[in-house]
C-alpha cells in the first residue's frame, strides 16, 4: 500500500499568520482571544472571540482579486501559498493532473452572504445584489480558488461536516493518496464565521463562553468552571503527498500521516453521545488503519472546545480506546490559546500535532486553573505550560454538529 507524508505547512490562525509564529505562540501558551473589533457588539452577550489579527491579504492577491473573495477564502489562499513554498515543490515540473485540493469548511462564506442579505433588507427589499455574491460566498470555492491559482488539474472538492470538516477532508487526502488517484493533496480547512449572525446563533444555542470580563481566559478546556467555546477563524493547509514521490524529489518530510478514521454518534445535532460512542469508533478506526496500537500513541490533540457535555465525553471515550496505556498518554487541548476554529480546527491541530513530533515538545492546555473533579485523575491535560517529550506518535480529534466524529493520525517517518 502507498504511503503518505506531510512534506508542506501552512497557516493563518489567531495566534499567528504563519506556521512558525503559530507555533511559536502556540508553545508559549498564548491566548488568541480578546474583544471583537469585526462589529459592533453592543447587542451581542459575547463581547469576544479570537479573530486573525494583522492579516493583509494584499500578500497574497492583487486588490482586484481580493474584493472578489470572502475572507475565509483569503486566509485558505494565504496558508495554501506558505504551504506551496515550505514543501519547494516546483509546479513547473509536477504532473499537475496528479495534483488535487481538498479544503472543507464549516460554514463557507458567511461573512459575505451576512453582508448581502443587511444590504438587501436595508434597500428596500431592491435586488441588487454583488455580481460576485455567490462566487464569494459558495461552501467549495476555497478548494476552487486554490486550483485555478495554481493550476491543479487532480481531485478537487470540498467537504463540509462541521467542526469535523479538515480532519476529513486529510483523511480523505490519504485515502486518494493510497489509492493512487493523486501525487499530492493540499488538504486543510478554512472559516471566517466571526461574524453577527454566527455568534448570535452559536450564543442563542448557549454554545458560547460569555466571559467578558477576561476574554483570555475564556476558553478553558477541562477545567471545572469552563462555560462555552470562543469562537475563533483562520486555515491550516498541509500538503500530503506520496512518499515515493517525496523522496524522488527531495523533499523534506515532516511526519508520516498513517491512518484516518470516521463516524457518527448518531445521537443529536448539537450535542456529543455522552459516552463518546462516536469518538471511540473514529480513534479505535484510525488506529487500526495506521496499523497503531493505542499504548504506542504519546499524544492526543482533544477536539475539547471548553463545554461540559463535549469535554467530558471526550474523555469518556479515551478512557475507553486507551484503557490500558492513560498514564503514558499527553493530552492537551489547543482551542484553549486558538479558540474553536469550526472546519478549519482539524487543520490546525493537524499542524500542531506534526510540529509536536517534530520538536519534541506538548503544547499546553491553558486556562486549566481548576481541574474538573469528574474527569479521569489519570488522563494529563498539560496544564499551564508546554512539556518536552518525545513524539513518536499522535492523534488528532476533531467531532462536529450532526454527530461528525474524525481522527487522523500522525506518526514519525521511519523511511
Amino acid at each position: 500500500m502507498k504511503r503518505a507524508v506531510i512534506t508542506g505547512l501552512g497557516a493563518v490562525t489567531p495566534i499567528g499568520n504563519n506556521v512558525n509564529d503559530f507555533w511559536e505562540n502556540l508553545v508559549k501558551g498564548k491566548s488568541g482571544a480578546a474583544p471583537i473589533t469585526k462589529f459592533d457588539t453592543t447587542n451581542f452577550r459575547p463581547k469576544f472571540a479570537c479573530e486573525v489579527k494583522g492579516f493583509d491579504p494584499l500578500q497574497y492577491m492583487e486588490k482586484q482579486e481580493a474584493r472578489k473573495m470572502d475572507s475565509y477564502t483569503q486566509y485558505a489562499i494565504a496558508a495554501a501559498d506558505e504551504c506551496i513554498k515550505d514543501s519547494g515543490l516546483d509546479l513547473k515540473t509536477c504532473d499537475l493532473n496528479k495534483v488535487g485540493v481538498i479544503v472543507a469548511t464549516g460554514i463557507g462564506g458567511l461573512q459575505t452572504l451576512e453582508e448581502e442579505i443587511i444590504n438587501f433588507a436595508d434597500g428596500n427589499r431592491i435586488p441588487r445584489f454583488s455580481p460576485f455574491f455567490i462566487t464569494k460566498m459558495i461552501a467549495n470555492i476555497a478548494t476552487g480558488q486554490i486550483s485555478i491559482r495554481y493550476g491543479l488539474h487532480g481531485v478537487s472538492y470540498t467537504i463540509s461536516s462541521a467542526c469535523a470538516s479538515s480532519n476529513n477532508a486529510i483523511g480523505n487526502a490519504l485515502d486518494l493518496i493510497r489509492l493512487g488517484r493523486a501525487n499530492i493533496i493540499l488538504a486543510g480547512g478554512a472559516e471566517a464565521s466571526i461574524t453577527q449572525s454566527a455568534i448570535g446563533g452559536f450564543n442563542s444555542m448557549k454554545a458560547l463562553s460569555t466571559l467578558n470580563d477576561s476574554p483570555e481566559t475564556a476558553s478553558r478546556p477541562f477545567d471545572k468552571t469552563r462555560d462555552g467555546f470562543v469562537a475563533g477563524e483562520g486555515a491550516g493547509v498541509l500538503m500530503i503527498e506520496e512518499l515515493e514521490h517525496a523522496l524522488k524529489r527531495g523533499a523534506k518530510i515532516y511526519c508520516e500521516l498513517a491512518g484516518y478514521g470516521a463516524a457518527s454518534d448518531a445521537y443529536h445535532v448539537a450535542i456529543t453521545h455522552p459516552e463518546g460512542l462516536g469518538a471511540i469508533v473514529a480513534m479505535e478506526e484510525a488506529l487500526s488503519d495506521a496499523g497503531i496500537s493505542p499504548g504506542e500513541v504519546d499524544y492526543i490533540n482533544a477536539h475539547a472546545t471548553s463545554t461540559h457535555v463535549g469535554d467530558t465525553s471526550e474523555c469518556k471515550a479515551i478512557e475507553k480506546v486507551f484503557t490500558h496505556s492513560l498514564h503514558k498518554i499527553s493530552i492537551s487541548a489547543t482551542k484553549s490559546m486558538t479558540g474553536h476554529l469550526l472546519g478549519a480546527a482539524g487543520a490546525i491541530e493537524a499542524i500542531a500535532c506534526i510540529k509536536a513530533i517534530g520538536n519534541s515538545i506538548i503544547p499546553p492546555t491553558i486556562n486549566l486553573n481548576e481541574r474538573d473533579s469528574e474527569l479521569n485523575p489519570q488522563l494529563d491535560f498539560t496544564p499551564l505550560k508546554a512539556i518536552n517529550k518525545e513524539v513518536l506518535v499522535a492523534l488528532n480529534n476533531t467531532f462536529g454538529f450532526g454527530g461528525h466524529t474524525s481522527t487522523t493520525v500522525f506518526k514519525k517517518f521511519i523511511p
